[in-house]
């Protein structure tokens, strides 16, 4: 009896709160001090290790792994309080992350491409989709009732979401005309050569020789797509559906920063909105995973669209993508924990 009763005490303290949560800081932790220690390149010229983007995809989508399966788990449970369906959704958030993450990882690193638009969008679109359905599902199960300051705080993050937003996702004729951009400097450099061609006057010369430097310059423009598409392990298949999804790049990253605004100002309204309450520890860490998440792919895009050719996977701040799956696991954690708690207490009092 006493070895029996050993096992079933045993058994469950694998998978209990208390380890799954030091189990998922042990993981960011490592995360942080892997991407702190070899970040950073000697130099600028300097390309990342493969060994290094390889250990980045590992503890990215290890985490929304690990992530999608606790929040799947209280899916099952019957017992918490937010409702299955929103842990549905999160979950199947983590899991396309996790998917998503995959795919791109074998375009970038496998296939050595350096994508606009690949497989892996979809299931990032698809993830924000069931993310927001879910979190909107937690928000609409709980009657807000918010004070005056708790309105103006909520208005003031949705109002600074979208100012950053609206900052990484600006046209370059907008970042011209507030002195953010380059475009005027290469409207300088093209209206200055005419001026010093015509300030020289130099006699024309033969058709022939320009022909023969079109020519020259069609030749190395041909041997040097040649060269690129030699290097790249990508089959014909994946070069052309690469072709066909690059004109959606503009349209997509539209939809991931209006996702990422849309996700921010729920969270906060379920950090308002759970503060306090019984409930309140598993929806800060939510809360925080969602707020993790927009600065990652705020700095993804910003880095994406205005470092000018130079950004390479795997920078330093990416680590929030790993602090956001964390965060949201643990969320899944301390809700299991306390709803079976609850319930089991409830029982205690029954029998007593």
């Amino acid at each position: 009896m006493s070895s029996t009763s050993e096992k079933s005490s045993t058994s469950p303290s694998l998978l209990s709160a208390q380890t799954l949560v030091i189990a998922g800081i042990v993981w960011a932790v490592m995360a942080l001090l892997f991407f702190l220690l070899f970040s950073v390149p000697f130099s600028v010229e300097e390309v990342l290790p493969l060994w290094y983007s390889i250990g980045t995809y590992i503890f990215e989508c290890g985490a929304y792994f690990g992530a999608a399966l606790v929040c799947f788990r209280n899916w099952q449970s019957p017992h918490m309080v937010s409702g299955r369906n929103v842990w549905l959704g999160i979950g199947l958030g983590m899991l396309f992350y996790f998917i998503g993450g995959v795919l791109f990882g074998i375009w970038e690193l496998y296939f050595d491409l350096d994508p606009d638009v690949s497989p892996a969008d979809a299931f990032y679109l698809g993830s924000y989709v069931v993310l927001i359905g879910g979190m909107v599902i937690a928000v609409t199960s709980k009657r807000l009732n918010l004070e005056i300051w708790q309105w103006g705080l909520l208005a003031g993050i949705a109002a600074f979401g979208i100012a950053v937003a609206i900052w990484v996702a600006a046209p370059d004729s907008w970042r011209a005309q507030l002195g953010m951009g380059t475009a005027a400097t290469q409207e300088v450099v093209t209206g200055s050569a005419p001026a010093t061609a015509a300030k020289g006057k130099a006699p024309a010369l033969d058709n022939s020789s320009n022909l023969q430097a079109k020519g020259a310059a069609a030749t190395e423009a041909e041997s040097a797509a040649e060269e690129e598409a030699a290097e790249t392990k990508a089959p014909a298949w994946v070069m052309a559906l690469d072709k066909q999804l690059s004109p959606y790049k503009n349209a997509i990253n539209l939809f991931y920063i209006v996702g990422d605004v849309f996700l921010l100002i729920i969270a906060t309204a379920l950090l308002l909105a759970f503060w306090g309450g019984r409930f309140s520890q598993s929806w800060r860490m939510i809360a925080a995973a969602t707020f993790s998440l927009y600065i990652a792919d705020m700095y993804f895009k910003w880095r994406d669209t205005q470092a000018e050719g130079s950004y390479q996977s795997g920078s330093l701040l990416e680590v929030f993508f790993v602090f956001s799956a964390i965060l949201f696991g643990i969320g899944a954690i301390l809700e299991h924990d306390i709803s079976t708690r609850s319930r089991q207490s409830r029982r205690s009092r029954r029998a007593a």
